[in-house]
């Protein structure tokens, strides 16, 4: 599997798997890194985490998944796809393109670093916010076994504006939306022609120009969050093309309100330009098996799932990145901010426990924060600051003087709580602290004097943990 032969794909509505989402979980900490993220948005915007629901009891199908509040199911799709794609890129996969259907081109951009973690749910909690607001009338998706052009000639029978292809996924498969009583009609006449087809369970009918009028205020909600050039391809199955670095995401991304997904004529596009291997990052693997049928004619084509479980209960991940080749960290400090936690709890829990003796007061020892006695050889507080300034520049390619002592890191600067906490774990690691998550909390350390004071502390043999990756 090399970059230039492999997409990657990521799932929209429907694509969710409790049981295999959280067996992940269980052997890879990716999971809980992605939806501690989520859930800080989810408690901001909704006023409750989402972990409980997908983490606590049985595991959640995906009609189960619907029997929850509708920001359950968008938000857990959502995460869903980025912790898979995280545990790929972890383990070293890397993708000449990255694809997401409808929902999914959402994570396909975050997963490109164009947002964070935390503002690509925000997208997802606006763009549900703006159908709720604006209560429309009652729609409806369906799936129907037909191609395209057959699909669109039996809509212009039933001569209704707002029933429209929301998708094309393969020549068996096209997904319409619209009124509901549109929608059966539609249903009917395929089944008269033994086509066949089935509703759909979402929340809305989306990818429907009877959704216009919501597409300018969807883009001015999202378009204050703070955006970035992608760092990988991202290729828009609704926008025919990757997205360009002088795109307007916010705009783009209300249109996909409004325009089709043309899955189909994208795997060709893919394959096309070489693309032989596709792998799916997230649940059930109905992407995987889209493109199997639009290539079936195709030689030498490699179809891989993550979030799905076979019938002995392995996980599709674990073959999709068997046989990679072991990521190699850029730096120490990119190491340490993989792998530290890991090292250090290993470590830990192998060591027998032993009784803490108190140290005494060092003579004439500099005072540090808040009264804790820097001994001798420690850095001085300036000196630190300037360390700690210098590195999140370089890290995050701002300029150094807006790293003022009080500068709100994510509320100010838009840096996310994962991000923080590898920050925090390349500053330790400069100075040969271990990190560890031992009562730590991200807020105390929402500014850089704060995270000055911290490092402070722990070289001086403060109590003060350090957040681990």
């Amino acid at each position: 599997m090399t970059t230039a032969e492999t997409a990657v794909l990521f799932p929209g509505q429907g694509g969710f798997d409790g049981a295999a989402l959280r067996a992940a979980r269980m052997k890879y900490q990716q999971v809980d890194q992605i939806f501690k993220a989520v859930d800080t948005v989810a408690e901001e915007i909704f006023g409750s985490a989402i972990s409980a629901a997908l983490f606590e009891g049985a595991p959640l199908t995906a009609e189960d998944l619907l029997q929850q509040p509708i920001w359950v199911s968008q938000l857990a799709i959502y995460g869903s796809d980025v912790a898979a794609w995280r545990i790929l890129r972890d383990n070293g996969l890397r993708a000449r393109f990255l694809v997401g259907h409808s929902l999914g081109e959402i994570a396909a951009l975050v997963a490109a670093e164009a947002f964070s973690v935390e503002d690509g749910a925000r997208i997802v909690a606006e763009r549900l916010r703006v159908l709720q607001d604006a209560e429309p009338a009652v729609g409806r998706m369906a799936a129907l076994a037909l191609d395209g052009q057959r699909t669109r000639q039996l809509l212009a029978l039933l001569d209704d504006p707002a029933l429209a292809v929301a998708a094309e996924n393969h020549d068996r498969q096209t997904v319409i939306s619209g009124p509901e009583r549109s929608v059966q009609a539609a249903l009917r006449v395929a089944r008269e022609l033994n086509a066949g087809g089935l509703l759909l369970k979402s929340p809305f009918a989306f990818h429907n120009p009877a959704l216009e009028p919501l597409r300018a205020p969807l883009a001015a909600r999202i378009a204050r969050l703070p955006r970035q050039t992608p760092h990988e391809a991202v290729y828009s199955p609704i926008l025919g093309r990757a997205y360009r670095a002088d795109d307007d995401l916010a705009a783009l991304i209300a249109e996909h309100l409004v325009r089709p997904v043309d899955l189909r004529g994208t795997v060709h596009t893919l394959h096309d330009n070489g693309v032989t291997t596709f792998v799916e990052a997230g649940g059930l693997g109905s992407l995987g098996r889209c493109v199997e049928r639009v290539l079936a004619d195709a030689r030498h084509i490699t179809v891989r799932s993550t979030f799905t479980l076979d019938a002995v209960g392995r996980l599709g991940v674990e073959g999709a990145v068997a046989g990679l080749p072991d990521p190699v960290p850029e730096s120490f400090e990119q190491f340490w901010a993989t792998y530290g936690t890991q090292l250090v709890e290993r470590v830990r829990t192998r060591l027998p426990a032993e009784p803490a003796v108190p140290a005494g007061p060092a003579e004439n020892a500099p005072t540090g924060v808040a009264g804790v006695s820097a001994p001798a050889g420690v850095p001085d507080r300036a000196e630190l600051l300037a360390t700690v300034r210098a590195l999140y520049a370089q890290a995050l390619e701002y300029p150094e003087e807006v790293f003022t002592e009080d500068v709100l890191l994510e509320a100010e600067l838009g840096i996310d709580s994962v991000k923080q906490v590898e920050l925090l774990n390349r500053v330790t690691g400069r100075y040969g602290i271990a990190p560890t998550d031992s009562g730590f909390r991200l807020s105390d350390c929402d500014t850089v004097g704060k995270v000055v004071d911290l490092l402070q502390a722990r070289l001086a043999g403060g109590d003060v943990p350090v957040a681990a990756a």
